[in-house]
């Protein structure tokens, strides 16, 4: 499918900056991330408005949606928070162990048999995040902290992205998205009240980097992945997502000056060994 080509590629870019847009806010991790689906829920919110998504939705229907926002809110909560303890390339690469947890949760509530490969393909994954999580002592005591969030980030995505491919069958992309972002920023409003984060007070630069984070890794990042979940299974998409390590490893590079250490490149190439050993047959497929 051409269209598939063309999109994913854009969709890799945009989440790409995420991380960047992260470590710039000044703002805690909570709310960086309720701003991040807030502001992207409103910009739906008129074209949600028009068509008049809601109407046609089962309660199972409606249930389901709001568990992915739920999931959504958990993996944005933790791994903004991974960013503020470790480097980006060690928090997104972890962060993109999300194909493994797929694998696992496919087995686990599709009934899909789980082969030798993805067996082979978590060992190689759990030596990587080891090596990286050794390399990270190394510079910082919190930066473990940091490499634990992410990997809770990865396991959070997983089930974003198993309820995204079982519901995006039977519905539009509009219809998926909006309910989903909405509820996310719904539960990470509520979190950050009940830990009484303030909203208020940030630089300038900060709402510009939340706006930003809103409409390019969000709106157009997420959703292409979103909208590539009807025509591809979850464990595809997720293998499409890994080139988000690349992208936003090369741009802390060039705009935060973090460089990369042996032991986080050794432990990058066993997890994406890992994951696409884990995913051979469904990517022969």
């Amino acid at each position: 499918m051409i269209r598939l080509y063309l999109f994913l590629p854009i969709g890799i870019v945009a989440i790409s900056t995420a991380s960047i847009f992260i470590k710039l806010c000044d703002a805690p991790a909570l709310i960086i991330a309720a701003y991040r689906l807030t502001l992207a829920s409103f910009f739906l919110l008129p074209f949600a408005g028009y068509q008049k998504i809601w109407k046609g939705w089962s309660r199972a229907e409606s249930g389901w949606l709001m568990l992915s926002g739920v999931f959504l809110a958990l993996h944005f909560a933790f791994w903004i928070a991974s960013l503020k303890f470790t480097s980006v390339a060690s928090s997104v690469v972890l962060v993109s162990t999300n194909p493994l947890f797929v694998g696992l949760g496919a087995w686990l509530f599709f009934k899909e048999p789980v082969g030798r490969s993805l067996i082979l393909g978590i060992i190689l994954s759990v030596l990587g995040s080891g090596l990286i999580s050794v390399g990270d002592m190394r510079l910082a005591e919190n930066a473990l902290l940091g490499d634990g969030l992410a990997m809770l980030g990865a396991m959070a995505a997983s089930g974003y992205l198993l309820i995204g491919r079982k519901m995006r069958k039977g519905q539009d992309l509009l219809s998926y998205i909006f309910p989903v972002y909405f509820a996310g920023a719904v539960v990470l409003i509520l979190i950050s009240l009940t830990f009484q984060k303030p909203f208020f007070g940030y630089s300038p630069s900060t709402y510009l980097y939340f706006f930003l984070l809103a409409l390019i890794p969000q709106l157009i990042g997420h959703t292409t992945f979103n909208w590539a979940l009807k025509y591809l299974p979850a464990p595809m998409v997720a293998i499409a997502i890994l080139g988000e390590p690349v992208g936003s490893t090369i741009l802390a590079f060039f705009i935060l000056g973090e460089g990369l250490t042996p032991l986080k490149i050794t432990g990058g190439i066993l997890i994406f060994a890992g994951i696409l050993i884990a995913l051979r047959k469904g990517g022969s497929r």
